[in-house]
């Protein structure tokens, strides 16, 4: 049995990675341009938790390798500590630490203590959460609360406004539970992201699948009023199914200008399903705050007739391969995997857990909404109306 000769990335190598993985690429299209497998690929991401680390660099105030080049030609010519201090414009205290801490004056080697203090440089740094206890358990407290990053980061500062020791970015958050070399918030906290994984995935990176189905007589998004699309309006809806094993489903419905949350239990993915259940959902709401539904191609809404028929409530389907065109919905889906992980059984939940998952989500507070929870904001909704 061969086995490959280990390769070791060159810095020109391990950037145009990281430069790959940062526009969205998977480990598998990255190892194929190295002739490597994805595993290889995943050891040079994953100790920073595929956040690419900030390029090195020397502070102006540390002595330079032509400094420390100086300083042993002056050694070398019996000069005293001051005189060469004097020759570099350092202080005689910073001359006589630089050769104490590398050999001493017999054994003083320029190039030998600028890499010294080179690696003495990569020491870890606090960061903020470190260095404020109370603040961390703060933050895991809400991730156990399946809060995100974000969200928590902008309750801290509608919670504690003015006062910048207790605010904290979304991205130091993620850091802290991705690069676990800071040992501020414990790895067991991931599970508790809307997406489990073990390094921190681009933006850019998309696992989407398309594929859906032609379904008669259905209304394009681009035939939706105006009054939809600037969100301007209560009462529009965008939904979708969320899928488990066993054929399970779940509805799910947002609403565009609060982004509430509703769901609903289906027996089945078949069209006479899937809209009878979303008839009834739509019985508990008046009639004013629901008037329009944006949905997938997604065949399970091909009755959509009688759906508008018996509610009076107009469907939009979105374009082929067009997920944004419901934005509000996807990003609910990825929220609600949390509760409902990918590969589990859906029937099991009862309506009565759906309700329950809908309202945590409800009042949890959402960024697009300036902090403020899409209960309260469609609660002032049906106040209003009624």
């Amino acid at each position: 049995m061969t086995y490959r000769k280990r390769i070791r990335y060159t810095e020109e190598q391990k950037a145009e990675m990281w430069d790959r993985w940062q526009q969205g690429e998977s480990l598998t299209s990255i190892g194929r341009v190295f002739d490597r497998p994805s595993s290889s690929i995943f050891g040079q991401l994953s100790p920073t938790g595929g956040i690419r680390p900030p390029p090195r660099t020397r502070s102006r105030r540390v002595l330079s390798l032509s400094e420390r080049e100086e300083i042993s030609r002056g050694l070398a010519n019996d000069l005293t500590l001051r005189d060469i201090a004097t020759q570099l414009d350092r202080s005689a205290s910073t001359i006589s630490r630089e050769i104490n801490r590398n050999g001493g004056y017999d054994d003083y080697r320029a190039v030998e203590a600028d890499q010294a203090a080179w690696d003495r440089a990569r020491r870890p740094k606090l960061c903020k959460l470190a260095q404020n206890r109370p603040l961390s358990r703060i933050v895991a407290r809400k991730l156990q609360q399946m809060w995100s990053p974000e969200q928590i980061a902008g309750w801290l500062k509608t919670e504690y406004p003015g006062q910048e020791c207790n605010h904290v970015s979304h991205e130091t958050i993620y850091r802290s539970l991705f690069v676990q070399a800071r040992g501020v918030l414990k790895k067991e906290l991931l599970q508790y992201l809307r997406r489990e994984r073990a390094i921190r995935r681009s933006r850019h990176a998309s696992l989407k699948k398309d594929g859906l189905g032609q379904i008669a007589n259905m209304a394009k998004i681009s035939e939706r009023p105006a009054s939809v699309e600037d969100r301007a309006v209560p009462g529009h809806w965008e939904g979708d199914l969320i899928g488990g094993s066993k054929n399970s489903y779940v509805a799910t419905l947002v609403e565009r200008n609060t982004r509430y949350v509703m769901l609903a239990k289906v027996k089945n993915k078949d069209t006479e399903s899937v809209v009878s259940a979303l008839i009834k959902q739509s019985k508990k709401l008046p009639t004013e705050l629901y008037k329009s539904l944006t949905w997938d191609r997604g065949k399970e809404l091909s009755d959509h007739e009688r759906f508008t028929l018996e509610t009076n409530i107009d469907v939009y389907f979105c374009d082929p391969s067009s997920p944004w065109q419901r934005g509000s919905n996807e990003n609910t889906n990825g929220l609600l995997r949390q509760y409902f992980p990918k590969g589990t059984d859906l029937s099991v939940h009862s309506q009565a857990k759906l309700n329950a998952v809908a309202r945590q989500l409800n009042e949890r507070p959402r960024k697009t909404l300036g902090f403020e929870t899409p209960a309260s904001r469609f609660n002032a909704c049906v106040a209003s109306t009624g």
